[in-house]
Parts: structure tokens; sequence; C-alpha cells
């Protein structure tokens, strides 16, 4: 069976009914069911609350995983109905990083590329490559997973070139000393 509705456009009894029975529909999707309920106008802060934290008895989990593929989806329901200042949220933003490189470590997952990292998103309405899947790392991934314990290969390539041209300098330096002799 398919819902054949849009998420975002259900009331709480519906929103309740769907997560109860999500095996029997096809097209149920968890991602777009915590999208839906930061989308949907019809409800009030007090039921996108309720929805939430019934649709957390039933995808806890995949709720979770919302951290790699959806991280501001998954901060904006983490806050829902929160009062929270700037540094609350660069402190939730800073353990989501650290989650994320857990999860990818326990998982055994070597690749980042993931929901909204494997997509060009830029902030240009007019973007033609808006949408358009990328390789993690290309020049079109407008955002990518980045933790502190990240090697930095350009740093790493600027200190193999400049130790090549010191041993060239202590190479010439030994050869003109020998020319003396």
């Amino acid at each position: 069976m398919e819902i054949g509705r849009q998420f975002n456009t259900l009331t709480v009894k519906e929103y309740f009914f769907y997560i109860e029975h999500n095996k029997k529909y096809t097209d149920f999707y968890t991602l777009g069911l915590y999208r839906s309920v930061l989308e949907n106008e019809n409800l009030s802060l007090t039921e996108k609350i309720e929805v939430r934290n019934f649709a957390h008895t039933y995808f806890k989990r995949a709720f979770e995983f919302l951290q790699l593929k959806d991280p501001a989806t998954y901060v904006a329901i983490s806050i829902l109905g929160q009062d929270t200042t700037v540094a609350d949220k660069q402190q939730l933003w800073e353990d989501l990083k650290i989650n994320q490189q857990k999860i990818l470590s326990s998982k055994g997952i070597k690749h980042r590329n993931f929901g909204v990292y494997s997509k060009h998103s830029c902030d240009y309405d007019n973007c033609i490559w808006n949408g358009v899947m990328v390789k993690s790392g290309s020049k079109l991934a407008y955002d990518s997973m980045h933790f502190k314990s990240d090697r930095n290969n350009y740093e790493a390539k600027e200190k193999s070139n400049r130790r090549k041209v010191e041993r060239k300098k202590v190479r010439q330096i030994i050869k003109s000393e020998l020319e003396e002799i």
C-alpha cells in the first residue's frame, strides 16, 4: 500500500497511524517524516513535539543516522521547542561532528558521501548544479564532512616539497665543499 499524500499535510492522528503502521506502506520514508514535522504548518509546536517523540519510539536508530544523512534536520528536530542560544547551537554542531565520526568508525564506513553531502546544494537558486550527485571531494561538492583528526593533504605536499628543496641544498653544499678541497 501507499500513503499517497505528502507527510507535511497530515494531522497528528494521521501521523500516529502511519508511524504505527509504517511497514504496510511502501512509500514511507523516515527522513521525509522528520522533515515534514518541521515543515507542517497545520501542527502547533506541542503537536510537533508529540509527533517527534512518538516517531522516536519507532525510528530512534534511523533518527541517529540522520546525523550523517541530513545534519541540519537532525539539529532542527533535536532542538524543537527549546530556547537555544548561539553557543548552544554551536556546541550541538560540535557534538554532532564527534558523533558523525563515531558512527562512521563503528560501522566501518570509509567514505563520507551521504545524504546532503552527496549532492551539490549551494545557496544560489539559479545554480545549474543544484541537486546533481557529486563525488566526495570533487570541486562541485559544496559541503563535505571534515573532522579535526583529518590529515591535510595540502600541508603534507608542501612539507614534502620543502624537504626536497632542503635535501638538494645539502647536496649542493657538500658538493661545493668537496670542490674546494
